[in-house]
């Protein structure tokens, strides 16, 4: 199988999550901010995060300021 930023996989469900996304664990403050729109720009729409990575309000503050509409994200975070 050829992977590409716009690859997804079909959930039970019928949602489309993306193969590839962009892991947060190891960034924090403007890194992580810049990371995610860096990451938002090329094309990756999957963003992986967990509260206990305490990057969680820059990671949401680089979505709003995307400008890309909510329904074309997927975000996953842990509990």
């Amino acid at each position: 199988m050829d992977l590409n930023i716009n690859s997804t996989q079909v959930l039970n469900n019928d949602v489309k999550i993306p193969y590839l996304g962009l892991g947060t664990w190891d960034l924090r403050g403007r890194d992580a901010y810049q990371a995610v729109l860096w990451s938002l720009d090329l094309g990756y729409r999957l963003i992986d995060t967990a509260s206990f990575y305490g990057n969680e309000t820059k990671i949401g503050e680089a979505l709003r300021d995307a400008n890309i509409p909510r329904e074309e994200i997927f975000l996953t975070t842990k509990v």
